[in-house]
């Protein structure tokens, strides 16, 4: 079986396409700049090199036919029919309290995506016309869903309320919805793969700490906490959004010093976090740069934030879970930054974390055990690949009879 899985964003569509039997990447790239006066088009398959071209596209279906048409390219292309692609799985950001898994796309769960448009503005308009694009481009291909919010479904409700009037969350349903879920679950479950448990026996911290970052608390193979909340700007300091924050200080911001709510949300989301509070970069590779080679203060002061906070969450969690089995690095800078798991794991032997220094310097793509010998609590470094999960939930949902 082939699956096509597309991550449609504002102005992109990330895509791959993977052979199920063997669970590989046939071709993957990304239409990016989708609507403006010149697109970029990037597309890699084995048997062509990675290339980016400059090219005019008008709408996500221009992008998604573009796609088709190179992986038909008698030259480069890697299927020789449409028809060989068996299904398309889509990356879908904000299902609110409608799904707890994925979902074979109908007109019902269109609707619901556009019902959930005003939770995540940016994302779910994208989504749906990702869906319209296959809906134009492969009329005749079963399509399914996999929503970022689905696995934190099961948080109990002392976990996602918010301490506001209850008729917030009754009649504009205001609450913690989690973001990242498709890649908690699939670190969890390669996690309880690799030690040979049965994840329903384990208390698991996740740790996806990319330029968005959330941590999740999973008791056997469930979500029961997760850092980021209504929308993702809750939680960990991240690249650009600045995570927890006094409630009040956005309101102070507009009534003391003048700002709109406009500029309040562009700041917060995106001139906050790491890029904000070191005044350097949102990229934690230039940071890390700066602090090995440059040794520069603001770089220091704004990596220990960040790791304080990543440090204060996996105290919390434990407290949550009532202990603590597994602890899983993921995401791209948690997965290729030993000097944060570093910090971030010092002076908690209390706990039972344990780094081994040594391992904990070992670059790949593998599964690798950073727990030293004495560290009572497993610390993984787990890649995520939530373009395989996905596919793999579609593989299981067209398979059903």
């Amino acid at each position: 079986m082939n699956i096509l899985v597309l991550n449609c964003g504002s102005s992109s569509i990330k895509f791959q396409l993977l052979n199920m039997a063997e669970e590989n990447v046939m071709a993957e790239g990304i239409v990016e700049r989708i609507g403006e006066d010149v697109s970029l088009y990037t597309y890699k398959s084995e048997p062509y090199t990675k290339k980016k071209r400059e090219i005019v596209i008008e709408d996500h279906a221009k992008g998604l036919q573009m796609i088709i048409d190179t992986l038909l390219d008698p030259n480069h292309g890697v299927i020789k029919n449409a028809n060989e692609i068996d299904a398309v799985g889509h990356r879908l950001v904000h299902g609110g309290e409608y799904f707890s898994g994925s979902v074979k796309i109908t007109r019902e769960v269109e609707e619901v995506l556009e019902k959930c448009c005003a939770l995540a503005p940016l994302h779910n308009p994208a989504n749906i016309r990702g869906i319209e694009a296959v809906h134009k481009n492969l009329p005749n291909t079963v399509q399914c869903g996999s929503f970022d919010t689905a696995f934190h479904q099961t948080i109990p409700a002392k976990a996602y309320l918010y301490p506001i009037p209850l008729k917030l969350y009754n009649e504009n349903k205001i609450r913690r919805y989690g973001f990242h879920g498709t890649s908690h679950q699939y670190v969890s479950m390669k996690a309880a793969e690799y030690l040979g448990k049965d994840i329903k026996d384990l208390k698991i911290i996740t740790c996806h700490i990319g330029n968005g970052a959330s941590i999740t608390a999973i008791d056997k193979g469930r979500s029961i906490d997760t850092s980021m909340g209504f929308t993702p700007l809750e939680g960990l300091m991240m690249g650009t959004r600045c995570g927890d924050l006094d409630p009040a200080i956005p309101v102070y911001m507009c009534k003391t010093l003048g700002m709109s709510i406009e500029e309040v949300d562009t700041m917060l989301n995106k001139k906050s976090g790491m890029l904000g509070l070191s005044q350097i970069s949102n990229d934690m590779r230039e940071i890390e740069e700066e602090i090995l080679e440059k040794k520069e203060p603001r770089a220091i002061q704004a990596h220990d934030v960040y790791a304080y906070r990543i440090k204060k969450y996996i105290g919390a969690y434990m407290a949550a879970l009532n202990g603590c089995d597994v602890l899983i690095f993921t995401g791209g800078v948690g997965e290729k930054m030993p000097i944060l798991r570093e910090l971030v794991l010092r002076d908690m032997d209390g706990l039972g974390f344990v780094l081994n220094q040594e391992n904990n310097k070992i670059f790949n793509d593998e599964i690798v055990d950073l727990s030293a010998p004495e560290s009572r609590v497993k610390i993984l470094k787990v890649p995520t690949n939530e373009e395989l999960m996905i596919a793999l939930e579609t593989q299981k949902l067209v398979s059903e009879k």
